[in-house]
């Protein structure tokens, strides 16, 4: 699987209500609606400048907080193709390979914002167009690799009725 687009950087400690504010858990189940509201508290512009295959960037502990698992959807929503992070909080990991947004985790420091990426999960590596350089990523286990070909979790269950290992 490979994915590319422009990277959209933040810091780290970026929490679940900051992905998606709280305000708006309870206003609707439209996926579509919040991805509207997505990352707004740190930039009010965001959806407006993801553009569909983008990547989000990040420093160490995105997703931490609640176990909010709307947020990983409002990202998905938005139309990136992946989120790029130094670590993850284990809830928020759980719950995005689920809902079929890959996560990576590698050194984001040589990525700024609007640098052209392509991320190849079979080599395990990250390129960045731009600066021309190349970035190691943990590998992810073939069984997450595989959900997030079937575009997560349900529909893998629905596609295998259970895991599907091979």
């Amino acid at each position: 699987m490979d994915y590319k687009g422009k990277a959209h950087k933040f810091g780290n400690d970026v929490n679940t209500d900051y992905i998606i504010s709280g305000k708006y858990k309870f206003k609707t189940l439209d996926m579509r609606e919040l991805a509207k509201h997505a990352m707004e508290d740190l930039d009010p512009d965001f959806y407006s400048k993801v553009a569909k295959g983008d990547l989000l960037v990040a420093g160490t502990n995105f997703g931490c907080g609640s176990s909010r698992e709307q947020a990983p959807w409002a990202l998905l929503y938005t139309g990136l193709s992946a989120v790029i992070a130094k670590s993850f909080a284990r809830l928020f990991y759980r719950n995005a390979i689920n809902c079929g947004l890959p996560l990576v985790e590698c050194d984001t420091d040589r990525i700024n914002a609007g640098d052209e990426l392509e991320i190849d999960l079979a080599a395990g590596v990250i390129h960045n167009l731009t600066s021309k350089e190349d970035i190691k990523i943990t590998p992810l286990p073939a069984v997450m690799i595989k959900i997030l070909e079937d575009g997560g979790l349900a529909a893998h269950f629905q596609k295998y009725g259970g895991f599907n290992f091979d």
